[in-house]
C-alpha cells in the first residue's frame, strides 16, 4: 500500500476541478484523469486526516463495477494507463489510483437509490411514514428491508454545500422527462443487479449513489464512482438484524464517530483519531477483498 495521498500534486497536467475526494486534470481536450485521494467527507465536509489506500480500494472497487454492469449502462472509463499521461516523478501520485476518461457533460443531480430504511431515510420515516416524499407502509423497522428498492434524487452540491433531495418531477424539471426516467430506471437496474451480486459475498448494499453524464450523442453514461465504500451503504449480511443499525464497511463508521463527537457538521472537520483511521481503513480493505474475492 502506498503512502496515503491527501491531496494530488500534478502540474504537468492542468487542474480543471478539485472535488471531496477527487482531483481532476484535463487530459487534451477530450479526457480526464481522475485521482482519488485519500480523503474522506462526512455530512458533505472533507476531513482533514487522509484514510490510507482509500483511494486504491475505491478506483478498483469502481473499475470492478464499470466492468460487471456495463451491459446495464456504459461507464465513462478508458483503457489508458493513467501513469502514461502525466509526467514521470508524477507516477507515484497516479499508480492504483487514477483513471483516464471520456469528458462527458455531467447531469446536475444525483441519482440515490434506497433498499433499506436507515439513515436520514428511517428519521424522515419516523415521523412521516415516508422517505424523501415516498410514501411507505406502516410498521416498519430501523434497517428492514423496503418493499422494492425506492429511487430518491438529489441536487449536486459543491465542495462545502449540502446536497439536497429533490423529487422525481424536481428532477425532470432540471433535466427533462425522458431523460429522468431513464436516469431513474437504469439506477434501479444497476443497484438490483449489485445487490444481488453482493448478497453473494456476504455484502448487503443498503443504499448507494450514481452520478452520470451525457457523451456527444446524447448517451447516458455512467461516471465518478461506482458502488463503492463511498458512495454506498455496505453491510455484513451475518450481521444484519433490522430493528438496529448494523455496522458497516463504509464510511458510516466515521460518521458515527462524529456524531458521538459533539461536532457541530460545519467546516472544517476535526482530525480523526488514529484508531478511528485505522479501523476505517481496514473496513475499506475488508469491502473490496469480499467483493473482489
Amino acid at each position: 500500500m502506498s503512502a496515503p495521498l491527501l491531496e494530488s500534486r500534478i502540474t504537468s497536467l492542468p487542474l480543471v476541478h478539485k472535488g471531496k475526494v477527487r482531483d481532476i486534470y484535463a487530459v487534451g481536450d477530450d479526457r480526464l484523469l481522475i485521482v482519488t485521494t485519500d480523503r474522506l467527507s462526512a455530512f458533505d465536509v472533507v476531513m482533514p486526516t487522509p484514510i490510507p489506500g482509500k483511494g486504491e480500494v475505491l478506483t478498483r472497487v469502481s473499475a470492478f463495477w464499470f466492468d460487471k454492469l456495463k451491459a446495464i449502462v456504459p461507464s465513462q472509463a478508458l483503457d489508458i494507463a493513467p501513469e502514461s499521461v502525466v509526467a514521470e516523478n508524477e507516477r507515484d501520485q497516479v499508480a492504483g489510483r487514477a483513471i483516464v476518461v471520456k469528458k462527458l457533460k455531467a447531469l446536475p443531480v444525483e441519482a440515490i437509490v434506497r433498499g433499506y430504511l436507515v439513515g436520514s431515510g428511517w428519521k424522515e420515516y419516523q415521523s412521516s411514514q415516508s422517505v424523501c416524499g415516498i410514501a411507505l407502509p406502516a410498521g416498519l423497522m430501523q434497517a428492514d428491508r423496503l418493499p422494492q428498492p425506492i429511487f430518491t434524487p438529489s441536487t449536486k452540491a459543491a465542495v462545502g454545500a449540502h446536497d439536497e433531495n429533490i423529487s422525481f418531477d424536481e428532477m425532470a424539471a432540471l433535466i427533462g422527462a425522458d431523460l429522468a426516467a431513464q436516469v431513474r430506471d437504469v439506477s434501479l437496474a444497476l443497484y438490483k443487479a449489485a445487490a444481488e451480486y453482493a448478497l453473494t459475498r456476504g455484502i448487503i448494499i443498503a443504499d448507494t449513489k450514481f452520478e452520470f453524464g451525457l457523451d456527444e450523442t446524447g448517451r447516458l453514461v455512467w461516471i465518478d464512482e461506482a458502488l463503492t465504500p463511498d458512495s454506498s451503504r455496505f453491510w455484513p449480511a451475518d450481521q444484519y438484524r433490522p430493528g438496529s443499525n448494523p455496522p458497516s464497511f463504509d464510511k458510516q463508521f466515521v460518521r458515527d464517530w462524529l456524531e458521538a463527537s459533539g461536532w457541530n457538521k460545519q467546516a472544517p472537520g476535526p482530525a480523526l483519531p488514529a484508531e478511528i483511521v485505522g479501523k476505517t481503513s481496514e473496513k475499506y480493505r475488508e469491502a473490496m477483498t469480499r467483493l473482489l474475492g
